[in-house]
């Protein structure tokens, strides 16, 4: 058997996530028989994460073994014959031995995207929706970008995890552990776009949505930057804002022991 690891990226729009689910489109159920197609042999690809339905990636990480003794380049070119297009594989490799697309992980980064239709009554293009949140509120940049940078370091996210946790997270009886090292988070505004940008050494389920609804929040004035240790502290979901829409987020990429991205 030949482990493998696939890079790939996905506009999430038309999938129901990551996750396979009977008789509903995933990335990973899609991905599997496109490699069961070109094979014959039936796996499950394990990805970095599981994200949600309508969220997208630049740059996902699978790994799976296989039988067939393929060169690299042939899998790379069958599979994104096989795909559809809103899937397409960006590299494939030979992992080293042990290699797990998750467990192997030692870092994220992921980015949101906002679109920000007032002050000046601006119209969403359609071709963008899916990959934006239209946000109608005025926002104000910066109490949003000082409470950003108040995520920097390590916290219990408790108060940002989803408040029906992602039970298949859990090892044993255990429930994922909400401490997490976030080594950036900006936010800053890029061509007509509200982006904001963390890297950390894991995410709960929904963790980045909650913190992007949590800085809507205080970029309208409902909560101020202040108030961000204290909902850390709580460790109480109910404290922290709502949870952004999925569209606008993206996986950007997944770092392994010296495989840094810039």
């Amino acid at each position: 058997m030949t482990l493998w690891k696939l890079t790939l990226s996905y506009d999430g729009t038309p999938f129901s996530g990551w996750q396979v689910q009977p008789g509903l489109p995933t990335v990973q159920g899609t991905l599997a028989s496109a490699l069961a197609q070109i094979t014959g042999e039936t796996l499950l690809p394990q990805g970095s994460g599981r994200t949600d339905a309508g969220v997208h990636a630049l740059a996902q990480v699978a790994s799976f073994s296989l039988a067939a003794p393929l060169p690299p380049e042939n899998l790379l070119r069958a599979l994104n014959r096989a795909l559809p297009p809103s899937i397409r594989i960006l590299s494939a490799e030979i992992a080293p031995p042990g290699f797990h697309a998750r467990h192997s992980a030692c870092a994220k980064t992921y980015e949101y995207h906002l679109f920000e239709a007032n002050p000046r009554e601006r119209i969403c293009p359609p071709f963008l929706a899916p990959y934006v949140w239209d946000c109608r509120w005025p926002l104000t940049l910066e109490p949003m970008q000082q409470a950003a940078a108040l995520l920097l370091g390590t916290h219990d996210f408790t108060s940002f995890a989803a408040s029906d946790p992602d039970l298949t997270t859990r090892t044993s009886n255990s429930a994922p552990n909400p401490i997490k090292t976030i080594t950036l988070s900006t936010l800053h505004r890029h061509d007509g776009l509200l982006l904001f940008r963390i890297t950390g050494s894991g995410f709960l389920h929904h963790m980045v949505r909650n913190l992007m609804g949590t800085l809507v929040e205080i970029g309208r004035g409902a909560l101020a930057a202040e108030d961000l240790p204290r909902i850390l502290a709580a460790r109480n979901r109910t404290l922290a804002g709502p949870t952004a829409p999925p569209n606008g987020l993206f996986l950007v990429s997944v770092d392994y022991q010296n495989e840094v991205h810039p």
